[in-house]
């Protein structure tokens, strides 16, 4: 348990972390990260509590700054007690984990695939006796490490494992971390201070001298047994009322210093060595201090100093004494340390060590040290270490001389850290290039980079990242013509969030430059580009083959390139009115990107399904899609409480006005399409509430000013809203290019809104023939929400026109739809319509239990319904088998039911 002098005062902190230990001895998993200033006793407090864990497995691994670029160094380093787990988990997983250590080639992982390998692994190794994970030292961790094991912390709750991450929050620390429970260490209270401090000396000193001394340090642990130790009761009494600082902060370090500064020259020379080193390799040392010709025992003064402790490793006494032994050096010192390290590190093959330290050892520029450190990022990308790959880049570019290449690797640099997640470091590499010294590729890449940032930060430059796009394709046109057409597949996803408020290039350009780019070279990006230009460009009828045959080679496409051509298909198929083809599409890209760990990619479709949801699905389904992003964004450690699908508001309770302003405040930052699907939802709410005015002045503007694949989704309602407000001469030719559309790609979707929209403008004569046309049609396209619209709609027909029995089949199918789908607007016309007949229609409601089921709960109820393994649900939900079996536990308990068979009469 260590020393109670050491622990004086920490009784509080000890129980909190002990308190995480019991959880996890019980199977609830939980972690927290501990930080405070340096020598506050975050390590002392972590080792107490850690470091004879009673009946539990103990994995311990620290941060080394010479590793911070080596990824997932650290986490190879923690789980190699582990690696009899590994043939237990998920294949992907497995791989992830085995392409990351660097112990097969394959796909660079997504770090937080690794993350669901290590959790998997962890999880498994619970099982057989309770597991912590002790981590110091975790800002020096490599980020790609940090990012899984904060992931890990994150996603812990029926696992019988405990993560504690120590470290002072540098480097972002906090950050990386958030969602993570957090203990902040303080400087210990004046009593407890004073008793640490007159434990630590050979006599008694004045209380009220000691309490002086015990402010001055903020009650700081370390300061004050060093003090004892190195001062007597005199001295610290006499500087205890002295105007010369007590040391503690950065005078700490410079006692240090001062300390190092006494020893013999070759001690100092070994210690800094060492301090240069850091990762406390004791080969590595010993072969840089004897080509440095230091005596065998050079470390014995430091040790015997209690500076360092030297066993299988070399580990400083703290951290800011290796500090002190590194600054008490000159500058030119230190490089020579990092020479004989980085030619020590070579002989051993050490590749990413020698190229760290030779980068350190370099005063100015050194091209053959620059393409040391591309080798070791290619090295570091290739194993999914993308954030590791940025920051060795970033020291590549800066010891190049002069130059193309210089700001060529700057640029690779930023695609690396884009490819991460690291949306503000990219955008700061970017700023640092000099546009006027790069080639064209670079400058495609580097224009590529900008564009793809706007969407990724929110930036109001996302009006503009479709023409950027355009100008990426047109510095790699002849050169690169695989870049070219995937810049212009992305010029057109692009120009779709910001709509009609894109700007720098028309749609006809848009059309006419992806024409133009799918005859650069054959193949399915060829194929793709030669659809969207269809769409853009040609008449409707005419684009649809074209459209089609686009879909076709992407429907087809293995999950890997599903990545690339998945979100482009999206309005493709909504444009051919195919709502089954769409989701299937958006589901494998989904699951691509899922089983590759690209959370960015799934996370952006998971919010495109939401939305497509809203026009041929169900609210109820764009709901669920919208849980699993805010499950997402907390499982990667972001805000997930304001992740917000605005038109998806509007089908809810949310009043009016504030779906108004949040649209409102999408289209200001330049994203028209939020805005846009916003407005149009409010309008079905409109002709839900029978304010059919106001959703016919809502959707005027956007029928008269169309775009693309958009506009053809809101005529239904637009036609509805018309022929209720008395403007049934609009709607007509509205109805009738509704039904060309049909006649060209002959989609049930489509003929059936065509034809509700035909009887809505039929007299009574015709009118009940296009509403069975309606229903036969939308129930054979599986479109739910549609076919309910018409059940309603034929209902309110046949009310008045005096059918009261007919009348009602129709109402009460609409209402149980409309219920059963979250259309709560919708429900309340259809039960209004309901009662004037004089008919009670109780509101059927969610089943039983259902309603007491959290979003995380119902989203493994529905995945369980569907014949999902625990494993799959797992690696759905970014949790272990064993947090999904509690989960199911707690959902047959309160739907009251005993096996998976049950769940989906249940849920309904």
């Amino acid at each position: 348990m260590g020393r109670l002098g050491h622990l004086l005062g920490r009784d509080v902190e000890q129980r909190r972390v002990l308190d995480v230990l019991g959880l996890a001895r019980n199977g609830r998993g939980g972690a927290v990260v501990i930080t405070g200033e340096p020598g506050i006793g975050k390590t002392t407090v972590l080792e107490a509590t850690t470091g004879d864990p009673t009946g539990m497995q103990l994995l311990r691994v620290d941060g080394y700054e010479a590793e911070s670029t080596i990824p997932f160094a650290a986490v190879h380093r923690l789980t190699i007690p582990l690696h009899d787990h590994l043939d237990g988990l998920p294949e992907r997983h497995r791989e992830a984990l085995l392409v990351a250590s660097g112990a097969r080639g394959g796909f660079p992982p997504d770090r937080f695939l690794v993350g669901l390998g290590v959790l998997g692994m962890l999880a498994a190794a619970g099982e057989r006796r309770p597991l912590v994970c002790a981590v110091d030292d975790a800002h020096f961790l490599d980020p790609e490490s940090l990012d899984v094991l904060a992931f890990v912390a994150r996603r812990l709750e029926a696992e019988s494992v405990a993560v504690a991450l120590v470290g002072r929050n540098t480097q972002g620390l906090l950050a990386r971390t958030a969602g993570v429970p957090t203990l902040l260490l303080a400087g210990l209270e004046t009593e407890a201070a004073v008793r640490l401090l007159d434990a630590n000396l050979p006599e008694p000193m004045d209380p009220a001298a000691a309490a002086l001394i015990a402010a001055a340090t903020g009650g700081n642990p370390l300061a004050l047994v060093d003090l004892a130790n190195e001062f007597s009761v005199k001295q610290l009494t006499e500087s205890s009322i002295a105007a010369e600082p007590i040391p503690i902060g950065t005078h700490l370090e410079a006692f240090y210093v001062r300390r190092v500064r006494q020893l013999a020259a070759d001690t100092q020379t070994w210690l800094l060595v060492a301090a240069a080193d850091s990762t406390g390799n004791v080969d590595l040392i010993t072969t840089a201090c004897e080509a440095l010709g230091l005596p065998d025992g050079a470390s014995d003064e430091a040790e015997d100093a209690g500076l360092i402790e030297l066993g299988r490793d070399v580990r400083f006494r703290h951290p800011l004494v290796r500090s002190a032994a590194y600054n008490a050096a000159r500058g030119g010192q230190r490089r020579g340390a990092h020479a004989r390290l980085a030619a020590a590190a070579d002989a051993l093959g050490l590749v990413e060590l020698e190229a760290w330290h030779a980068a350190k050892a370099t005063l100015g520029t050194d091209e053959g040290v620059a393409a040391r450190l591309e080798r070791v990022a290619d090295l570091a990308g290739s194993r999914g270490g993308f954030t590791s790959s940025a920051s060795v880049l970033a020291q590549s570019s800066a010891l190049t001389p002069e130059g193309s290449l210089k700001y060529g690797r700057l640029v690779a640099a930023a695609e690396a850290a884009l490819a991460a997640g690291a949306g503000q470091l990219a955008k700061s590499l970017l700023d640092d290039i000099d546009e006027d010294a790069v080639d064209d590729i670079s400058r495609g890449r580097m224009i590529a980079v900008r564009a793809t940032l706007a969407l990724f930060l929110a930036d109001p430059a996302v009006m503009e990242a479709g023409a950027q796009m355009l100008a990426a394709a047109e510095c790699f046109h002849g050169a690169d013509a695989e870049r070219e057409q995937h810049a212009l597949i992305k010029a057109f996803e692009y120009t779709l969030p910001a709509e009609r408020l894109a700007r720098g290039a028309t749609l006809p350009e848009l059309g006419s430059r992806m024409s133009k780019g799918a005859e650069a070279k054959g193949g399915l990006s060829a194929t793709v580009l030669r659809g969207l230009a269809a769409h853009v460009l040609l008449p409707y009828a005419d684009a649809v083959p074209a459209m089609r045959e686009a879909v076709a080679a992407i429907a087809d496409l293995q999950p890997e390139e599903m990545l690339l051509y998945g979100p482009a298909s999206v309005a493709l198929t909504t444009g051919l009115w195919d709502a089954t083809t769409r989701h299937d599409c958006l589901r494998r890209t989904a699951d691509a990107a899922r089983d590759a760990g690209s959370l960015q990619l799934l996370d952006t479709t998971l919010w495109i399904m939401s939305l497509a949801e809203l026009s041929g699905g169900t609210p109820r389904r764009a709901t669920e899609y919208i849980d699993q992003v805010r499950e997402l964004r907390r499982a990667i450690g972001y805000d997930a409480e304001h992740v917000i699908n605005v038109a998806l508001l509007a089908w809810g309770d949310t009043p009016v006005p504030q779906v108004e302003a949040i649209a409102e405040g999408a289209g200001a930052l330049g994203f028209g399409g939020v805005q846009a699907s916003g407005v149009a939802a409010l309008a079905v709410r409109d002709l839900a509430e029978g304010h059919y005015d106001a959703a016919y002045q809502r959707l005027k503007p956007q029928v008269e000013d169309p775009f693309l694949q958009v506009t053809p989704l809101t005529l239904p309602d637009f036609v509805e809203a018309a022929c209720r407000s008395d403007r049934a001469g609009e709607a007509k030719p509205h109805v009738a290019s509704l039904h060309r559309m049909a006649d060209a790609n002959g989609s049930p979707w489509n003929r059936g809104v065509a034809l509700r929209g035909q009887a809505l403008l039929a007299d009574d004569d015709a009118a009940e023939g296009a509403f069975r046309g309606s229903l036969d049609l939308l129930e054979a396209a599986g479109t739910e929400l549609d076919l309910a619209r018409s059940h309603l709609v034929y209902g309110e027909w046949l009310r008045r026109n005096r059918r009261r029995r007919d009348a009602r089949t129709h109402l009460r199918a609409a209402l149980t739809s409309f219920e059963a789908n979250r259309a709560p607007w919708f429900a309340r016309r259809a039960d209004a319509e309901l009662q004037a007949m004089g008919e009670h229609a109780p509101s059927s409601g969610p089943p039983a239990g259902v309603a007491d089921l959290t979003a995380q709960e119902l989203t493994v109820a529905r995945l369980a319904a569907e014949g999902s393994t625990n494993a799959e649900i797992g690696a759905s939900m970014f949790l272990s088998p064993n947090t999904v079996d509690y989960h199911l536990r707690k959902i047959f308990q309160k739907l009251g039911i005993s096996s998976r068979r049950q769940l989906s009469d249940r849920l309904g």
